[in-house]
């Protein structure tokens, strides 16, 4: 059974390959082989291989076990989407204002 493509757009691509080439410089940094890294992740050298590439088909968890693996960087990912600006402004607009029923009087309660 073949895998399934991926299609992502252009732009997305290009930002899986730099953060692909920016794993394997920190591999290298560290001096780390990437049969180490997949061993350490537990997953293929294959696989360790194409994240490096940003493949859009390798799944988020191989990512974080690869970036776990380096030692700890996986904790940069809490970072995604952390301060959402443009989210909150659409957010903001959405939000009505909730009125309030008005007050019953004493002579109403009875």
């Amino acid at each position: 059974m073949g895998r399934k493509a991926v299609n992502v757009f252009p732009q997305s691509q290009k930002v899986l390959s730099q953060m692909g080439e920016q794993i394997r410089l920190a591999r290298l940094r560290r001096e780390l082989s990437s049969e180490l890294v997949a061993e350490r992740a537990g997953v293929s050298r294959q696989t360790v291989t194409a994240v490096e590439k940003g493949s859009p088909s390798v799944s988020m968890g191989a990512y974080v076990a690869v970036l776990h693996a380096l030692g700890g960087l996986e904790q940069d990912l809490l970072l995604v989407a952390k301060d959402d600006e443009f989210g909150r402004k659409l957010q903001d607009l959405g939000l009505s204002q909730r009125k309030r029923a008005p007050r019953q009087t004493e002579s109403e309660d009875m």
